[in-house]
């Protein structure tokens, strides 16, 4: 994995790079893969219930330049390094969604991938790489995500992460479940 400092932007940001994918922050020339994603139901439902309109998605990609800019870190366009194939999106931030300091004061992680980027281990292989960056000089301690009880998939994801349910709630109306996971634990 290589981390290089971006310098053709307003603001320091990382990509990353692993055996088989790059990633990077997000541009305005990614804006429609990343709306083909997040309008896609089968893509979006699983995760908040429902396709995202051109709007949201719009003000989602502000949302997580603005994470990079303001807090250094956010989420990557995960892209294939053979072809660069838009393959889906991944990374950290704090939206201070008021579920209490313990998890509100870690980074959340959180994932999403295309239809046909799914089950090749592309997602793994992009959370350990950015975990890697993440925990990479010691300040960060523990990561936090929050996944719906029926996202199978994403579950799985994060029991490989060596993340650990521990609690259930309800977000917006909807069952989620908290996870936590330790710094520089085995992934």
């Amino acid at each position: 994995m290589i981390s290089i400092l971006d310098r053709n932007t307003a603001y320091s940001s990382a990509s990353l790079e692993t055996d088989r994918l790059f990633l990077a922050v997000p541009t305005l020339d990614d804006f429609e893969e990343i709306l083909a994603m997040w309008s896609d139901v089968n893509v979006a439902g699983p995760i908040i219930g429902r396709p995202l309109t051109e709007e949201e998605v719009w003000a989602r990609l502000h949302r997580i330049v603005g994470h990079w800019a303001l807090m250094g870190f956010g989420h990557w366009i995960v892209r294939e390094k053979h072809g660069g194939k838009f393959s889906g999106a991944l990374g950290f931030f704090k939206f201070k969604r008021k579920l209490g300091p313990e998890f509100d004061d870690a980074h959340e992680i959180g994932w999403m991938f295309t239809p046909d980027s799914q089950g090749k281990g592309y997602a793994t292989e992009a959370a350990k790489a950015g975990l890697t960056w993440l925990e990479r000089d010691g300040q960060c301690r523990e990561t936090v995500c929050l996944i719906p009880p029926e996202n199978v998939a994403s579950l799985a994801l994060a029991n490989k992460l060596s993340y650990v349910i521990t609690d259930e709630i309800i977000y917006r109306d909807k069952a989620m479940l908290l996870l936590r996971r330790g710094a520089r634990q085995s992934t």
